[in-house]
């Protein structure tokens, strides 16, 4: 049986090799800096990690999951995106409140409570930041996406995920009228700074280079 911390790390790999950009391996420094910790701190987990199979690694060098330390990922990360998708849908908290609690959540070990949870719910294909709920398969159906920075001016998108699901962030979408499913034009990009000139419900605001950059649309 696996800690909460060492299940973090594997989510967090994963993540990092095959959410954030596809490939097959991390580095330590990278995996440090997406925890929060220290390289030396990521270097004693790694070696827990690979004594019990779950990565293939060599001291600071590249780290890529085994077939193993993969499932157990995208066991955790289908638990923290089930837990996302009640809390929002069922129990009615906010777009920003839903992730720190499913941190919490997605460490029960109960199978058969994550398995009536999924039934419960009949059966989301995303969670409410729009990322794939991996099934009970332990497959999860990567998509292909497009940022908002990346849409030429006077198209209209539709938000289907976002890159950023920390509180600060999503409140600043919510503030301007930002939220899954939602009609996005954009007016103007401005080549000085990056930034995009967007209308949302009639509300026209300028958003950041960075924040158009965290924001997935179709």
């Amino acid at each position: 049986m696996l800690s909460q911390t060492e299940e973090n790390y594997l989510k967090a790999l994963f993540h990092i090799t095959h959410e954030i950009e596809e490939k097959q391996d991390a580095g330590t420094n990278e995996l440090a800096a997406y925890l929060e910790v220290t390289p030396a701190t990521v270097n004693d987990m790694l070696k827990k990690l690979k004594e019990k199979q779950l990565v293939m690694y060599e001291k600071y060098g590249k780290i890529t999951l085994t077939r193993s330390g993969k499932e157990f990922a995208i066991e955790v990360i289908r638990k923290h995106r089930l837990w996302e998708t009640f809390l929002f849908e069922k129990l009615k908290f906010s777009w920003d409140e839903i992730h720190e609690v499913a941190e919490q959540l997605e460490h029960i070990k109960s199978k058969k409570l994550v398995e009536q949870l999924d039934w419960f719910l009949e059966y989301p294909e995303v969670d409410p930041h729009g990322d794939p709920i991996p099934n009970t398969k332990a497959e999860i159906k990567l998509m292909k996406r497009r940022t908002l920075n990346q849409v030429p001016a006077h198209e209209v998108c539709t938000l289907i995920g976002v890159k950023d699901n920390s509180a600060p962030f999503l409140q600043h979408a919510m503030k301007i009228g930002l939220g899954l499913h939602c009609k996005i034009k954009i007016l103007k990009h401005y080549e000085f700074d990056g930034s995009v000139e967007i209308e949302v419900n009639q509300n026209r605001s300028t958003i950041s280079q960075k924040f158009a950059e965290n924001l997935f649309v179709q």
